[in-house]
């Protein structure tokens, strides 16, 4: 069943009764005039034997197993109705709305991607417990930081889970907010440093949410309110220039999120400065912003010029990994789906193996993963010291994100965005096409795709070819296929395809140093394909010197066939023994000391000379 299919069934049993929805209502592909392609939108898609199915599974059961009453209490008690459980703690130790709209979202895109109707049951019985701590007045106690989040998870409650109740429960507390939220609005500044993300708090992430809210229902009141919280006086910043003068000392994650606020903007107006907008952020933040891992914002600020090198003499807070991937995946999205380019979906792999994958899995009693250490002398990964902070809300929408960020389509092609194994169905008006991917990719150099199908079908297969991968080749039935496979745009096979075809695509995973900075040319990180590579640390020996040519590079860097797939050991020139390995930020484990970034020019150290 299609995604429309799904709703008219939704309206015949009286779901959506009380809900103006519109015809066309899935969130990937609502206004054919500003999309090029469309995200599967969690339909059709799943995750196979992987590191990154096993992180979705383990975060399903976490999220799954915190426990309901736990969740409500602080609700509960402050709306003056029984509260069973606890207080879950941390920065959800007077009540769960730092995080609780966040969740509800997540729980309906797991549902959405794989069927998991306990999980669905789950957010469903929350949403309907929340709701009556709710005033009549819609007053929800929140303000305009968790209400954003909120906003959320009632939007995806009604678009993925199809839950009759959230959108009026919607309409309620947001009428509420349109009358009594403290509208001043004023901007981030770098100073004084209580300043960095505005007042109120982050209010510039306001609209995305509530023009989705818009585009599902056509109730205006959404539109109205988030035309309040437009961020005008930084999204100009970047109207005409992707090296706008004076963006820095902002807080960094929520003023990238901001530019999914821009993004839906333009997917409401169709106004093409907002598209400008987004693309040129998106090029200040790869050119400006961004690590070799993908990851963002040294304690928390868009850097000028040169900072980002500097921070990582002084810093451990490189990067707030849930939070800023989730930021990146949406904005790599909204790109792709606007442009149709290829090379918006580099960041999305990047932050997928660098970011959120290499993140510490959430555990115990809200355990996670909130700050990256790539510091020079040598980082570690860390559990944040308060449970349940911002970063355990982004977590589960991160990792429900996997499913919807592999594949794209348009009404002709099927195209492959990220090389994990997967599957997808992709339901055509001439039938069904079901593909295969198993590969071990960026381990291994290759992915196979297999095709399935009842009848014989012709249309073109498109595949992205990463920006840094040379040589590229593709593989029809294992005979090679000639076609272009520029870095930066999509291989295509376009042919007629019967039930069991394959098409391989093999993309050399080069290793390569790539810099901080321009301003640090000779600070950088070992990188082979889209994985970042990190050296042991704490081990006795000199950090020795590194070649600094790439050619030298892979020749000396070899596989280390004792400590398995992508791990690699230096062989010296001169036959001396070195212990440290390199190997994927991803795979490293918690309290284990690594080293990211190299100072080329001042190697090797040793310190007992």
């Amino acid at each position: 069943m299609d995604r429309r299919e799904f709703l008219k069934g939704l309206a015949a049993t009286g779901m959506l009764a009380g809900v103006a929805t519109r015809a066309n209502t899935s969130s990937s592909d609502i206004d054919p005039r500003v999309t090029k392609i469309s995200a599967f939108d969690y339909d059709g898609v799943r995750l196979r034997d992987s590191r990154w199915n096993d992180q979705y599974l383990h975060a399903r059961e976490f999220y799954f197993n915190v426990s309901n009453d736990d969740i409500l209490h602080g609700f509960r008690a402050q709306a003056g109705l029984p509260a069973p459980g606890k207080p879950l703690g941390g920065w959800c130790d007077e009540d769960s709305s730092t995080v609780f709209g966040q969740w509800l979202s997540g729980m309906s895109r797991m549902y959405r991607a794989t069927g998991d109707q306990a999980m669905r049951d789950k957010a469903a019985y929350l949403l309907g417990e929340f709701s009556k701590t709710v005033g009549p007045d819609g007053n929800c106690r929140m303000n305009v930081y968790p209400y954003e989040k909120l906003v959320c998870g009632l939007v995806d409650m009604h678009e993925y889970a199809g839950e009759s109740d959230a959108m009026p429960l919607l309409e309620r507390v947001t009428a509420y907010a349109s009358k009594t939220f403290d509208r001043t609005r004023q901007p981030a500044a770098a100073k004084p440093w209580e300043m960095h993300s505005g007042k109120p708090l982050e209010w510039y992430t306001q609209p995305e949410n509530l023009l989705r809210a818009y585009q599902l229902t056509g109730n205006k009141q959404f539109k109205d309110f988030a035309e309040v919280w437009l961020y005008h006086s930084y999204w100009d910043k970047f109207a005409n220039t992707s090296s706008p003068p004076h963006a820095s000392g902002v807080h960094a994650y929520s003023h990238v999120n901001s530019f999914s606020s821009a993004s839906m903007r333009y997917a409401v107006t169709g106004d093409p400065t907002h598209l400008r907008v987004v693309e040129n952020a998106y090029d200040f933040l790869q050119n400006t912003q961004c690590y070799a891992t993908g990851g963002y914002g040294p304690v928390e600020r868009i850097m000028p010029a040169g900072s980002l090198g500097r921070a990582l003499d002084y810093q451990l807070n490189s990067f707030e990994t849930p939070c800023g991937t989730w930021a990146g995946f949406k904005m790599s999205r909204y790109l792709m789906q606007f442009t149709g380019k290829a090379r918006y979906g580099d960041w999305a792999e990047r932050l997928l193996y660098n970011g959120i994958g290499a993140a510490l899995q959430i555990n115990g009693n809200g355990r996670h993963f909130y700050y990256a250490d790539y510091r020079v002398g040598g980082g570690v990964k860390i559990f944040s010291r308060n449970a349940y902070t911002c970063c355990s809300g982004t977590y589960i929408q991160d990792v429900a994100d996997f499913h919807n960020l592999i594949y794209y389509k348009d009404d002709s092609s099927l195209y492959v965005n990220l090389y994990v194994p997967s599957e997808v169905t992709w339901k055509r008006s001439d039938g069904a096409v079901r593909l295969v991917q198993d590969t071990r990719y960026p381990v291994a150099e290759t992915s196979t795709l297999t095709l399935q199908m009842d009848r014989s079908m012709k249309f073109p297969l498109r595949m992205r070819v990463p920006e840094w991968a040379q040589g590229v080749l593709v593989k029809v039935n294992g005979a090679p296929y000639q076609t272009a496979c520029q870095p930066g745009t999509w291989a295509t096979v376009d042919r007629a395809w019967n039930s069991g075809d394959k098409v391989e695509i093999a993309i050399p995973l080069r290793m390569r140093w790539q810099a901080v900075d321009a301003q640090h040319p000779h600070r950088a990180a070992v990188v082979r394909g889209p994985v970042v590579l990190v050296q042991d640390g704490m081990i006795h020996e000199p950090i020795f010197k590194l070649p600094e040519n790439n050619d030298e590079l892979n020749k000396y860097l070899v596989a280390d066939n004792e400590e398995g797939p992508g791990v690699f050991r230096f062989a010296a020139p001169d036959g001396s023994n070195v212990m440290a390995k390199f190997r994927p930020f991803y795979s490293v484990i918690g309290d284990y000391y690594y080293r990211m970034y190299f100072d080329l020019d001042k190697l090797p150290v040793v310190l007992w000379q």
